[in-house]
């Protein structure tokens, strides 16, 4: 049976540094809240001083020899972390994996497509998987399936790096790209050129059907 939470319990502490009665060990290591060091102090006497500056103490290395303590407004610095990791969960970035589809045979137009769109995935931070499905016969040709995965990567290599290669995945190959931040992006001209290439280049499939 789950137990009831009392709203009358007190708030866990836990977590919290030892704070003015918290504190028991004799005798106490004081930094004002200027930081200066004042020396060693009876921890009563300690709390007294804290308490006349209207202050309170707070242990900040209960691991010293002996224990460190600091006289500061103890709810101040609650606020100010509180703000601080709001602030810091605000600035995080939240990674998501998308996927694109393709096939050995998929033609440029389609090709173009999911170019594009793996482009806007990776601009936006988020991972993209790359996914080629085999069908029938395809599955002899497992080397087409990287061959595309690589094209495909050609074009969007400036927002991207290869965090895991073309690899088969039961009946289908996948590789995983990674966004690069934009700050160590290569040159767009780099980028329009490798997009040329990739156009200009018949498909894997289409090539290896001529060939033969």
């Amino acid at each position: 049976m789950r137990r009831r939470r009392n709203n009358n319990e007190a708030p866990d502490r836990s977590n919290e540094p030892r704070v003015n009665d918290r504190i028991r060990v004799p005798r106490v290591l004081v930094i004002d809240e200027e930081g200066n060091r004042l020396g060693e102090f009876l921890t009563p006497d300690a709390l007294s001083l804290a308490r006349d500056r209207g202050l309170d103490l707070v242990e900040v290395a209960p691991h010293g020899h002996p224990p460190v303590c600091k006289i500061l407004d103890f709810g101040r610095m609650k606020y100010d972390k509180k703000k601080k990791d709001n602030a810091a969960r605000r600035n995080q970035q939240i990674v998501t994996t998308k996927e694109v589809k393709i096939r050995p045979k998929t033609d440029q137009h389609d090709m173009d497509v999911r170019i594009r769109a793996a482009r806007r995935f990776l601009q936006n931070g988020d991972k993209v998987k790359v996914t080629v499905r085999f069908r029938g016969r395809e599955h002899r040709h497992y080397d087409i399936g990287e061959v595309q995965c690589m094209r495909l990567f050609e074009a969007v290599e400036e927002f991207a790096t290869i965090e895991l290669r073309p690899r088969m995945d039961g009946r289908q190959m996948v590789m995983l790209l990674t966004p690069i931040p934009a700050a160590s992006r290569k040159p767009a001209s780099e980028t329009e050129e490798a997009v040329a290439t990739a156009g200009a280049a018949p498909t894997p499939a289409a090539a290896a059907e001529k060939s033969s």
